[in-house]
């Protein structure tokens, strides 16, 4: 399988700088959940890191296209399953069944709800992130509106975890990568 140098290289190749940071923090959430599981911390990393690889340039092909990207790159049928998965209901038929599969489901919009979460702060981090505040955005429907409580309400059920519990394992992950998100408390 390419390194995960080799799948920054090709998310580089065809997203600009806020889908691959999005790609970033994805990629870091997915390791989180990898070490908490005891799974393989490369593997899904890589899965979290290319979820979006088609997205930018093919957003009609979204998924359809990742697939034929990543094949041709020379991604298992586990990654290329993985990342078809997350678009399940919405691009794709391909319904998470995996723990990976579906860890990838659940997170991918909760990202981007916390992103969005730190950088209303005075802070702009994610670093004095609260439980309290992310969940009164998530009610919020008109806050960050592309990110689909459906879809992250589906993928906790899915993960049998309850949201409050997946709201707080995202952001303690993405305090992990916090610098290389630019969500970092800023001196």
């Amino acid at each position: 399988m390419p390194t995960r140098e080799d799948a920054l290289a090709l998310l580089k190749r065809y997203n600009s700088n806020a889908l691959v940071t999005h790609g970033l923090a994805v990629e870091g959430t997915m390791r989180y959940f990898a070490e908490k599981s005891g799974e393989n911390k490369e593997l899904w990393g890589i899965v979290g890191l290319l979820h979006d690889v088609d997205y930018e340039r093919y957003p009609d092909e979204h998924c359809r296209k990742g697939a034929e990207i990543l094949r041709e790159n020379g991604y298992p049928e586990e990654v290329v399953r993985a990342m078809m998965s997350h678009g399940w209901g919405i691009c794709t038929d391909v319904e998470p069944l995996s723990h990976m599969e579906k860890t990838l489901y659940a997170v991918d919009e909760l990202t981007g709800l916390i992103t969005a979460c730190a950088l209303v702060r005075p802070s702009k981090s994610v670093m004095d992130l609260e439980l309290s505040s992310a969940k009164k955005k998530f009610k919020d429907k008109g806050f960050a509106a592309g990110a689909s409580r459906e879809v992250i309400q589906k993928g906790a059920d899915m993960l049998h975890v309850s949201i409050d519990e997946l709201i707080v394992d995202v952001i303690s992950a993405m305090r992990a990568i916090a610098p290389s998100l630019g969500l970092e408390m800023k001196s």
